[in-house]
């Protein structure tokens, strides 16, 4: 017997090799609006997020007109390159093996509804995803609305789902939802940050992750 009903993943990061791709469209959308350049660090944190968090964690003190700019500027880069962006080896046996073993799939993401559906349309797993829910279309994470919307949908318990991500804004949607978590490292966020939000376990790639979770899940 499974001991998840419901399996939640995150999707940039996680799903999706698009870590660096994001990080430097944030660092390419403020050079092009002469403002000063975020970080590598500060780039990678900020993933996951909805974009007018993003920008108001990276830059609190923005005109509004400089944060239009930077918008408009991220998605110009982002969709520029958008078609580089692939899923992680093994994503595709990985997620049609779980639907096989009866776990509900859902995906719970920062994107937007127009950015997920466009990215749902170039894989080949989008069909096994019972739910997707998107930053755009509540309140984003870390705020629980998201993974409640979800369990909500699917008639879940939080003591039955389990929230897999690269950052710590999705062990923080699962702990504000009441769920479990595993934290991916080969994401967004490092691993002693996803460790100090107790995950279940971090695993270090997408195969790892399988073999945890079919001996665990």
């Amino acid at each position: 017997m499974n001991n998840f009903d419901l399996i939640v993943f995150d999707w940039d990061g996680t799903l999706v090799d698009s870590t660096a791709h994001i990080a430097q469209c944030i660092q390419k959308a403020y050079a092009d609006n002469d403002l000063s350049v975020p970080s590598d660090s500060a780039s990678k944190h900020v993933i996951g997020l909805g974009l007018v968090d993003t920008f108001n964690y990276l830059s609190p003190d923005l005109t509004k007109e400089q944060h239009l700019g930077i918008v408009d500027r991220y998605r110009h880069h982002f969709l520029d390159a958008d078609k580089t962006i692939h899923s992680f080896k093994n994503v595709l046996e990985g997620l049609q093996h779980l639907h096989q073993q009866d776990y509900l799939l859902a995906v719970a993401t920062g994107k937007s509804r127009e950015g997920l559906n466009r990215a749902l349309s170039k894989v080949d797993f989008g069909h096994l995803f019972a739910v997707t829910r998107c930053g755009d279309e509540g309140f984003p994470k870390p705020n629980p609305d998201m993974l409640n919307f979800i369990m909500d949908d699917l008639g879940v318990t939080s003591e039955r789902t389990l929230m897999i991500g690269d950052t710590t804004h999705d062990l923080l949607l699962a702990q504000n939802a009441g769920a479990k978590s595993v934290g991916v490292t080969y994401g967004a966020h490092e691993t002693t940050k996803l460790n100090a939000l107790n995950p279940l376990v971090c695993v270090d790639s997408f195969e790892e992750l399988m073999a945890w979770l079919l001996k665990n899940g």
